[in-house]
């Protein structure tokens, strides 16, 4: 990943190429979103607005066509962010700013994108009959009866998924920019990451508000919980760095979170104690007491 970035930062033509090429496939589109934020990160809001625009051509050709609009949210989506961090040169804040984007991915897919919603839902109900179908072969006296999800389900959980995975490109083009520009960087800024108690509680306060307007709205109310998510992943990598266990316990961890969804409620769940407990600073606080002794 390394030799790609700074082959990207080798020149304006580099950058293009990687960026355009990878911006019309559906599993390397995020290569292109994070390529566009180095870009921007480390160059400007204008030769990173050159290179979207570039890259917008494939992901609208691939909208056109097949009517994935996924590529696309994720290029805009990730530049916005990039710039954001680029102006508040704020972690948190441009974390939080993602809240918004996703919203308005789901919004959008709702008033633009009711045609991808449809093959979506038909998608889901044939899937899902399929399962049905399974499971009463294997028991015949139990009748099963899955439920569907709806079109604003899905626009929720894509709003969710764009903005989930914008933060990840960005994050990866925050990471490459430190390995080209500043070593260790990124670690040190990412293990930082925290909320206050307002923050935490505004955006506990929206996704229990969502979650109870029923389930049609509980994939919109994921999209507030993702900042609190990423202050707990940083919280863990803290510990991880504070305990000086290697990264083998940190594959592990990531493995039980990417499957596991009582892991990712718990790392929420550590991020909102952390808001009022700042376990950070009291790891600190005990190494210094500790050298002390």
């Amino acid at each position: 990943m390394k030799a790609l970035a700074e082959f990207v930062m080798r020149g304006r033509f580099q950058a293009l190429l990687v960026a355009v090429a990878s911006a019309g496939s559906l599993m390397l589109c995020w290569i292109s979103a994070a390529v566009v934020a180095l870009v921007t990160l480390r160059k400007g809001a204008g030769q990173g607005a050159w290179l979207l625009l570039w890259a917008l051509l494939p992901a609208g050709t691939l909208m056109f066509v097949f009517g994935d609009s996924g590529p696309l949210a994720l290029l805009v989506s990730t530049a916005v962010l990039a710039l954001v961090l680029r102006t508040t040169v704020s972690l948190p804040v441009t974390v939080l700013a993602a809240v918004p984007l996703g919203a308005v991915t789901g919004l959008g897919l709702i008033a633009f994108g009711q045609d991808l919603l449809a093959q979506m839902v038909g998608f889901f109900d044939q899937f899902l009959t399929t399962l049905e179908q399974q499971l009463a072969t294997q028991d015949q006296q139990a009748a099963v009866e899955l439920v569907r999800p709806t079109a604003a389900q899905i626009a929720g959980m894509m709003g969710a998924a764009t903005s989930l995975l914008s933060i990840a490109c960005l994050l990866l083009a925050r990471w490459w920019q430190a390995v080209l520009y500043n070593p260790g960087g990124f670690a040190t800024e990412f293990r930082a990451l925290y909320y206050p108690p307002a923050v935490t509680l505004a955006l506990t306060l929206a996704a229990l508000a969502l979650a109870s307007l029923g389930v049609e709205y509980r994939t919109w109310a994921v999209i507030c919980l993702i900042p609190l998510n990423f202050a707990g992943l940083a919280l863990v990598h803290a510990r991880v760095a504070w305990r000086g266990q290697g990264s083998g316990w940190l594959i592990v961890f990531y493995l039980l979170w990417l499957f596991l969804d009582p892991v990712k409620l718990a790392v929420v769940a550590a991020a909102i104690a952390d808001s009022w407990l700042r376990f950070r600073q009291r790891w600190v606080a005990k190494s210094n007491g500790d050298s002390q002794d």
